[in-house]
């Protein structure tokens, strides 16, 4: 996977970014998802019977997170439905969007 990833940035022209060791202030958004993650998930739902279970598991909660938590750093909306409203309302940016290459 890692190697995967590297060639995709190298082929998008981008650069990899690592912070120091045990710096979680480096990606603090990655960190509060992470917090939330094991708290609505992790600590309410587990221990899982297995592996397929709890790939199940966390498919429903990126869903529910996507397109039916409420977040008030965004005006108590889903993500997905804010970012439906930023690429309405910003043409430009839906054709700068559809023309940078996926990590995918």
């Amino acid at each position: 996977v890692a190697v995967r990833y590297t060639q995709r940035l190298a082929e998008a022209g981008a650069v990899a970014s690592v912070g120091s060791t045990g710096d979680s202030y480096d990606n603090a958004l990655a960190e509060a998802f992470n917090s939330l993650f094991k708290a609505e998930l992790v600590r309410n739902r587990g221990p899982w019977k297995g592996i397929d279970d709890l790939e199940i598991a966390v498919a429903e909660y990126v869903d529910w997170f996507n397109h039916r938590r409420l977040h008030g750093e965004i005006g108590l909306i889903p993500p997905a439905e804010h970012e439906d409203h930023f690429y309405r309302h910003n043409p430009v940016a839906t054709t700068v969007a559809a023309s940078v290459p996926s990590l995918h």
